[in-house]
């Protein structure tokens, strides 16, 4: 495990907000696509990793081994502080390092460092020592989600439920699978990287209690060739837990 102070670079980049909109209910896709979250809440895995760090293929590993549960759903954040020392992860942005430097208040994570893995939004440093059920999903759902792929952009409705709190947050993470990279230097100089869970845009969202409110988001980054896209959703209370999550893909 690699270890980086925890004086990490504060780049003044901000989270891409959606806007917000009340409505009653939700019409049909029109393009015939979408998700709804079901009576249990998914366990939601966060990695930190590099491509400029030599203890994290491992753990890029251990997280495609996740990829398809229907219990669970991956996230890799590619953080950038990596990338002055030999080699620049394509797939690094400071709002990564950022969210990660700023989640520590909540994680319980005493210092950054990569690999970090996040279960159902705490530290977890033993995850190599998991067994497969330890990720199994949750039951109690306190709010519903529903993700529309409505062609040029995507629909979250959000409607809280029982125990739900007076206001939420959460986001929406525009991910892909099955991406490579040929490492040129640095750490993994030589060594093929096979990814998913790749977070590419990653949009933060509000809802207060009230009633099903939807919130539209445009997004910007084509997946690369080969790659295949889906998005996820991902409702939170105050203390950064996961309260419903669920993930959307869409044949081409």
């Amino acid at each position: 495990m690699t270890a980086m102070n925890a004086r990490l670079p504060r780049p003044a980049v901000a989270l891409a907000c959606a806007s917000l909109c009340a409505l009653a209910g939700t019409a049909a896709s029109a393009a015939g696509c979408q998700a709804v979250s079901g009576a249990r809440v998914p366990t939601v895995v966060e990695l930190y990793t590099s491509e400029g760090c030599s203890s994290c293929p491992p753990a890029d590993r251990w997280l495609s081994a996740l990829k398809g549960r229907a219990d669970v759903i991956p996230l890799a954040y590619h953080v950038d502080y990596w990338d002055s020392l030999g080699w620049k992860d394509r797939f690094g942005q400071p709002q990564f390092t950022q969210r990660q430097s700023s989640s520590m208040r909540t994680t319980g994570a005493r210092f950054a460092y990569t690999p970090q893995v996040v279960i159902d939004g705490r530290d977890a440093p033993r995850w190599t020592m998991l067994a497969p059920s330890a990720l199994a999903a949750r039951g109690a759902p306190a709010v519903a989600l529903k993700l529309e792929d409505e062609g040029a952009r995507l629909s979250l409705t959000v409607t809280p439920g029982p125990g739900a709190p007076a206001r939420m947050t959460g986001f929406l993470a525009v991910v892909d699978d099955g991406m490579q990279t040929e490492v040129g230097g640095g750490e993994n100089r030589g060594v093929l990287l096979h990814h998913d869970g790749v977070v590419r845009e990653l949009l933060d969202w509000t809802a207060t209690a009230g009633g099903a409110q939807t919130v539209r988001f445009d997004t910007r980054t084509a997946p690369e060739a080969g790659a295949s896209r889906h998005w996820v959703a991902v409702a939170l209370d105050d203390a950064g837990k996961p309260l419903q999550a669920l993930s959307l893909s869409c044949a081409p």
